[in-house]
């Protein structure tokens, strides 16, 4: 039976469970995985996720090294530690954090990371092999994990209506490409959407993801219905919260992701994934 709140902790204790042995095989053949964190200036939520991902590389015995510089670096700075990155061998994944101060030519120095080393799915080469379902493609760990949550509570999707709200390339575009792989029936909305509530009650999983704080009420929901919140907002007393209103929804659907301790805490635990995966790819 599937439970009423998917909450992310026994999601990412499954995943910590399947990486723990293959961590310790790689290290047996002398291959210990790398994590490079590449953050430029020092945005509190970029500070609080790097410590979340260097706390949770350390109980995976992941190694993790941060390029950390001052907002006003040289972007050619930037761009030699990214050739660096690539070319290290003992480096096997890359998280950037996003948006780069905007004299940076932001898409350009994402597009400078090797595929099999960028986590986050963040260049266009990344980006490229989920549309054509490369499998070796390593999708952004945020649409990945909206997959792993659904996979965890073994919610099918075959089949099934999923409508996803919000077109980035971050969650909109990659996870309804994902979702089609699964053999969902996908739905992408937007801001430009006519009877948007309307469309979302439609579907079998509704999945939010527009980065607007509890913009989703009742109205946009109907009982039976799987709702995951991927948005990480803060309301005007600075508390936590989703897209959806929680509380005005929860009652009504069927199950729904908290924020926080839904899909957030899984994007960490994928990005650790998917460092694991290019460090078993670099020893075939």
């Amino acid at each position: 039976m599937i439970p009423h709140i998917l909450g992310s902790k026994p999601v990412v204790e499954a995943m910590e469970a399947d990486l723990k042995p293959r961590v310790e095989l790689l290290r047996q053949q002398g291959i210990v995985p790398k994590l490079a964190i590449v953050r430029v200036g020092a945005n509190p939520d970029d500070l609080s996720y790097e410590r979340m991902a260097i706390k949770r590389a350390e109980s995976l015995d992941i190694a993790v090294q941060v390029f950390d510089y001052p907002e006003n670096v040289d972007p050619e700075l930037v761009a030699g530690d990214i050739r660096y990155i690539n070319e290290d061998a003992s480096i096997h994944g890359c998280l950037m954090f996003r948006p780069l101060p905007e004299y940076m030519d932001e898409q350009a120095l994402c597009n400078m990371l090797v595929p099999h080393k960028d986590v986050d799915g963040i260049s266009v080469a990344a980006l490229g092999g989920i549309f054509i379902d490369d499998p070796d493609a390593l999708p952004p760990a945020t649409a990945e994990a909206c997959i792993k949550v659904l996979d965890h509570y073994a919610i099918p999707l075959q089949g099934k209506r999923v409508v996803v709200v919000g077109r980035s390339l971050v969650i909109g575009k990659p996870v309804s490409m994902i979702l089609l792989r699964h053999n969902a029936s996908v739905t992408i909305c937007h801001s430009k959407t006519l009877d948007l509530a309307e469309v979302t009650r439609q579907a079998d999983i509704v999945i939010c993801a527009t980065g607007r704080a509890r913009a989703f009420g009742a109205e946009y929901f109907t009982e039976g219905q799987i709702v995951l919140d991927v948005g990480i907002n803060f309301d005007a007393e600075g508390h936590m919260c989703g897209d959806v209103d929680f509380e005005a929804v929860e009652p009504i659907v069927a199950a729904i992701t908290p924020v926080p301790g839904g899909i957030g805490s899984v994007t960490t635990s994928c990005t650790m994934e998917h460092t694991v995966r290019s460090a078993e790819r670099s020893a075939r």
